[in-house]
């Protein structure tokens, strides 16, 4: 039951993002410079997206002579393509923001990392690809496969993790659209 109301509110969330992507407006959390992470993926989202119309414009072809189906698969595919959007909308409306005491790192709606700026160790820009497996303690929130920050904290932080499991992190790797300013923005650059 739990997993189903933390896959619904995530859902709920992506639609809430889109109806912020669609008025231009963000969900930066108060006072703070914002930092996106979003325009590197979007082309691959709005060619998953293509896809996904592809898809749709064929299984109507090839259900035409079931109606009910038909219709059903129909509903499913601009749903499909409404999430794929709105997964981009969610990343694009929650950029990263920094206050005076807090580094707040995204990605789309389902991370939303508070780092006490005192707790931060030391941070570089570092373009990486990350591993399928990371050593304990470690978060990779990659963009299109890719990090271009590392956050080394001296304390740990905890994460919550998609379905609610907390796991301290003393290494975060993420990505930034314009990380040589979040680094000067933290004093380290």
């Amino acid at each position: 039951m739990r997993t189903a109301y933390v896959l619904v509110r995530h859902e709920l969330r992506l639609l809430g993002s889109l109806a912020l992507w669609v008025g231009r407006r963000t969900h930066a959390g108060g006072e703070g410079r914002v930092f996106g992470h979003a325009r590197g993926q979007g082309a691959n989202m709005f060619g998953l997206a293509f896809v996904c119309v592809i898809e749709l414009l064929g299984t109507s072809v090839m259900l035409r002579e079931w109606p009910a189906v038909e219709r059903t698969m129909l509903v499913l595919d601009v749903y499909t393509i409404v999430l794929v959007v709105a997964l981009h909308a969610a990343s694009a409306v929650r950029p990263h923001v920094l206050t005076a005491d807090t580094l707040r790192i995204r990605r789309a709606a389902h991370v939303d990392l508070r780092v006490p700026v005192d707790r931060i160790a030391s941070v570089r820009r570092e373009t990486c690809t990350p591993k399928s497996r990371r050593a304990d303690g470690e978060l990779d929130l990659a963009v299109n496969g890719q990090t271009t920050l590392t956050l080394e904290l001296t304390d740990p932080v905890a994460h919550t993790t998609f379905l609610g499991r907390r796991r301290p992190v003393r290494v975060v790797r993420f990505h930034a659209d314009e990380p040589d300013r979040l680094v000067a923005a933290l004093g380290q650059g």
